[in-house]
């Protein structure tokens, strides 16, 4: 397998640009990883997972539905010009950009996301390219090419044929590299939080969680609404119109179902008219209410929300207080 230097890969990103819209981590000028062009700052491929989500590269926090013109007719933004490669997924990044790209497609499907997603080429970037060099788990599929970093050099994995076309105009001096110790290692990781959020799933659908407790959790809760923003499965949006000259433009912004006014009805009647509903809803929906729907949980542990929530009850934090308070009802469940 190719093996690149971090000089070689930043030649090859390079390369790409006259034929291709590359975005991948780079560093601010405030200090921080995000990812954007190449031109916008230093890569900074090392350090984890970037604290925004990154399938926001596809469904922005705000962007135009379309522009309403005076004579009846309607405007859409054009395709991008150039294909996306879009390097950075963790690989539980990788899942969540999995789940949306099912989530948008159906019943009626997102002509905005899918008009960005469509021909877009994604890069998984796994490894040991942690914080401090810690071991991220290897995805192993997933998307289209995937970079391991092995503490050294970025081992290169092929999974699709456009993963397959980039990976031959790679140029690198290592081309016998393995991934197999890596791949090992990637699977003894452990597995206690994806446990344990099986563990509170279960409790929700038993309905073993008293009003006590959401009401407890929801009392925490300030609705800085970081969780909604920065989890890459959230993708509640809500439409507005501005009124110009010439047009009306649509636009859409994402939203967040810890806000008061998410569900407020035109009546003034609120279905989830307390943090603690509000609460309750966020973890029920990803840890039970689409376990029914699509058949899986819809929390991949990417870990964002627990790092942002000021008061500490993102996702995990709230299943650990659930579970080790209702340990009697786990163990019963669990059988």
């Amino acid at each position: 397998m190719k093996a690149l230097t971090q000089t070689e890969l930043e030649t090859f990103l390079h390369a790409l640009q006259p034929a291709w819209d590359v975005r991948a981590p780079i560093r601010l000028s405030d200090g921080t990883r995000a990812l954007g062009r190449l031109e916008e700052g230093p890569l900074a491929l090392l350090g984890g997972r970037i604290p925004r989500k990154p399938t926001d590269v596809f469904f922005a926090q705000q962007e135009k539905v379309f522009d309403a013109l005076p004579d009846g007719s309607f405007r859409q933004e054009e395709p991008p010009q150039k294909p996306l490669f879009v390097l950075g997924f963790t690989a539980e990044d990788l899942e969540c950009l999995e789940f949306i790209d099912r989530f948008f497609s159906s019943g009626f499907a997102d002509d905005i996301y899918l008009r960005k997603r469509s021909g877009a080429v994604i890069g998984g970037l796994t490894g040991k390219c942690g914080s401090a060099g810690e071991l991220l788990r290897i995805a192993g599929g997933t998307c289209d090419l995937e970079l391991v970093f092995d503490g050294e050099r970025f081992i290169v994995a092929a999974y699709s044929e456009a993963g397959e076309k980039l990976e031959a105009a790679m140029t690198c001096a290592e081309s016998g590299a393995s991934l197999e110790d890596l791949r090992r290692a990637s699977e003894a990781l452990p597995q206690d939080n994806r446990r344990l959020l099986e563990q509170a799933s279960a409790l929700l659908i038993a309905e073993r969680v008293p009003d006590a407790f959401w009401a407890e959790i929801g009392e925490r809760c300030i609705a800085c609404t970081g969780c909604n923003l920065v989890c890459p499965t959230c993708t509640c949006f809500g439409v507005q119109d501005w009124r110009y000259p010439t047009h009306i433009e649509r636009s859409r912004m994402w939203d967040s179902c810890q806000l008061d006014a998410f569900m407020r009805e035109a009546s003034g009647h609120n279905p989830l008219g307390s943090e603690a509903l509000r609460t309750r809803r966020r973890i029920h929906h990803k840890l039970a209410a689409d376990l029914r729907r699509w058949g899986h949980l819809t929390c991949y542990l990417c870990g964002r929300c627990d790092t942002t929530c000021p008061t500490g009850i993102g996702i995990v934090a709230v299943a650990r207080e659930m579970v080790a308070r209702h340990a009697g009802e786990t163990a019963r469940l669990q059988g």
